[in-house]
């Protein structure tokens, strides 16, 4: 087997020569082939990822770990982590979106925490497609197969639909979960002597090479044939992790790592990198499926629902007896070593002997940056374009729009309560769990801007951080911190690899101004094929700490007789906003610049405002600007509003521009001079009153609420 094809380049290969003193042999050069693959080193995105603030108050455990960690107060950590499933997604869409949501799972698991909460980011091709519906329909159904299944309630999401993801639907899988922070697991404990159990299924051919097949553009032969493709068992990932939590509950268990992307191979070599140890693994001792699988196959196999433990001998029986009750395969399958070496025997022969480090370490790839030769022309825009002669009209289109419109038609397959920790769940713009047996909360926006960081990566995921930071504030939640999936085409093209810097960087520069380290990622690249790529999509979930429950901001909460407020400009951008896309069919124009301070100015009101319980209901300016976010909450509030704001710019602007510190509330009147006190230094506006049927915008509309109601639910 040559080089090529393990996916190593012939600069890579000399330095694997380099590093060993020798040629490696054919299992070796597979090894080492997977673990420098893109989508297990990072190797294009390592420099630009150290460029994240990755410290701050509540962070227990940050990048480098299975999952992100923070303390949430009262002996409670809270460990969260967004992955990608994109490629396997669009080949097989309902097994590649059920085994992502196992796969992120298991991450939360490895952190010693019990899977409490799960999200979802959707990005599908053009709504009208028979092919995008039929994609979309497997993948929501493997997504609630699983998680209803394995009983993790989704609590929220993000689902997007342009046909730029036509041939690369994207899934990006959420998961998080509460842990006593006695009982933190980590991937870093393991010492020489300990031994090394495989629990869970027993390995097969499925998922092989799954890892590389995420390295690369996807092709009509991927397509064809379905050897990279994982199948889950939800019911045997529910006993993995009632065994797992048992197993550490009794600190039977010194180490584990979750098996993802490159299976054994990638979970005990980053075991033992970590934790400073070699590993020897011996091949005859792992439960297989298919009693005729080579060696390479085992290692790379991406076979679901299994964990590997690193037990003390002396606790092997009692590990042993507790896979048994929960009847799981158990099988100590290797010891860690004292020399950093990555050993495979197989009936006694030793099959490979590498460093550890080479492993662990992949070289990295340091690609060429260039802005878009086209970025003028996707930054052009021409507002006299977008004069609407039916405001009325435009209004409920946008929300009736596929990004618009209500995705019940998707969470109702998805179970939200289960666990019984759900306070806000799908439907409302954060979601909101308790932390058990406690009065606190923890709140979760998750975000993405597509059009926005098409037309300035920059600005577009700046945009789209503080929008997520926002939302949390705005209910009254402290920053705990973020984890993100970066979603991209090709590193290799200049152009391409333009985008994802400056997205990283437009993340990066927010995060270190507003406080918010990151804790946890995924990247995701080679979303592209011969019909084209995905536009720049830097997804985001942020989360925030909530002292006392009884006092967030929610929305859906306008009563009869609440003044409205904005606060903010009364305009943001049409730039690349969800208006400005649909009536140019494109997204066009720069969005508005950061502004930190204003941001800053923000979270201390919106703090203030929650904790004083000044306002009744609460929104955040997003998608489809100010008309739809008014319209949202009188739709969710089921009352209607008069309001009398008149435009600055235009009236197409005041409606649907977007970006920028601003938000919607709604207050009671005795309320109102608290409410103003709280805001005084801030932009703020009365913009009207609550009440009636109908939505009556002054001198520009008048819709009845049912008539808003229909097109929300997607009926016009």
């Amino acid at each position: 087997m040559g080089f090529r094809e393990v996916g190593l380049s012939e600069s890579e290969y000399k330095r694997i020569t380099e590093l060993l003193g020798r040629e490696p042999n054919a299992l070796e050069l597979e090894l080492v082939g997977v673990m420098w693959s893109e989508h297990c080193s990072y190797k294009s995105t390592r420099p630009l990822l150290r460029t994240y603030p990755s410290k701050g108050r509540y962070v227990l455990q940050g990048q480098g770990e299975n999952a992100g960690v923070v303390d949430m107060g009262e002996g409670w950590g809270f460990a969260f982590k967004v992955e990608s499933h994109n490629h396997p997604s669009a080949v097989a869409p309902f097994q590649g979106a059920a085994t992502g949501v196992g796969g992120i799972i298991r991450d939360i698991i490895a952190m010693g925490a019990r899977p409490s909460v799960s999200m979802d980011g959707l990005f599908f091709g053009d709504a009208n497609l028979c092919k995008t519906r039929n994609l979309a329909k497997g993948i929501v159904e493997g997504i609630g197969a699983y998680g209803n299944a394995v009983g993790v309630p989704v609590v929220g999401g993000k689902t997007f639909y342009s046909p730029a993801y036509n041939d690369n639907p994207l899934v990006n899988a959420f998961s998080a979960g509460f842990v006593r922070l006695d009982k933190m697991a980590s991937s870093q404990t393991a010492k020489p002597g300990d031994c090394a159990v495989l629990l869970g299924s027993k390995t097969g051919r499925d998922g092989i090479a799954g890892a590389s097949f995420a390295s690369r553009e996807l092709d009509e032969d991927a397509r064809a044939s379905k050897p990279q493709i994982q199948i889950g068992d939800p019911f045997e990932e529910k006993l993995l992790i009632e065994c797992c939590l048992e197993l550490l509950d009794k600190n039977m268990i010194a180490s584990m790592q979750d098996m993802g992307a490159a299976g054994i191979l990638s979970s005990s070599s980053e075991i033992a990198h970590k934790s400073g140890c070699g590993i020897d693994i011996f091949v005859e001792k792992i439960p297989l499926r298919e009693a005729d699988m080579l060696s390479w196959e085992i290692f790379l196999s991406e076979s679901q629902e299994r964990m590997l433990l690193i037990v003390e001998k002396e606790k092997l029986a009692p590990v042993f007896a507790t896979a048994k009750h929960y009847g799981l395969d158990c099988a100590a399958v290797g010891e860690m070593t004292e020399g950093k070496r990555y050993r495979v025997y197989r009936n006694g022969a030793l099959e490979a002997d590498l460093p550890t480090s080479i492993l662990g370490s992949a070289p990295e790839l340091s690609w060429p940056a260039e802005e878009p030769k086209d970025m003028p022309e996707r930054r052009a825009i021409d507002l006299s374009t977008l004069a609407s002669e039916d405001p009325a009209k435009e209004l409920t289109t946008m929300l009736s729009c596929p990004n618009g419109r209500r995705k019940d038609a998707i969470w109702e397959q998805y179970d939200s309560m289960v666990q019984l920790h759900t306070i806000a769940g799908p439907g409302e713009p954060a979601a909101v769990v308790e932390v058990p047996k406690t009065r606190r909360a923890c709140v979760l926006t998750m975000e993405a801007e597509p059009y926005k960081c098409w037309t300035d990566p920059y600005c577009g995921a700046a945009e789209t951080m503080t929008l997520a930071l926002r939302g949390l504030w705005l209910t009254g939640a402290d920053t705990l911190g973020m984890t993100n999936c970066l979603n991209f085409a090709s590193p290799e093209q200049p152009d391409k690899f333009y985008e994802l810097k400056e997205c990283v960087r437009g993340l990066a520069d927010s995060c270190r101004a507003l406080d918010c380290p990151v804790v946890s990622g995924n990247v995701s690249l080679y979303n592209e094929t011969a019909s084209g790529r995905i536009y720049p999509t830097p997804l985001i979930v942020a989360a925030g700490l909530v002292i006392d429950r009884e006092k967030i901001t929610r929305s859906g909460r306008t009563k009869d007789g609440d003044y409205i407020y904005t606060v903010g400009k009364i305009e943001g951008s049409l730039s690349s906003s969800r208006y400005q896309s649909r009536k140019s069919g494109k997204p066009l124009g720069k969005t508005v610049e950061p502004d930190f301070e204003a941001e800053k100015n923000f979270r201390e009101r919106a703090i203030k405002t929650a904790r004083a319980q000044a306002a009744d209901s609460g929104r955040v300016i997003a998608g489809g600007g100010l008309a739809t976010a008014l319209a949202n909450e009188a739709i969710a509030s089921g009352i209607g509003m008069e309001i009398t704001l008149a435009p600055e710019k235009s009236v197409e602007s005041l409606l649907f521009s977007e970006g920028g510190a601003r938000a919607i509330y709604a207050v009671a009147p005795e309320k109102a001079a608290e409410f103003e006190r709280i805001w005084q230094g801030f932009p703020l506006t009365k913009a009207g009153r609550a009440g009636g049927r109908g939505f009556a915008w002054k001198d520009i509309l008048n819709v009845p609420l049912s008539e808003l109601e229909k097109a929300f639910s997607g009926e016009e």
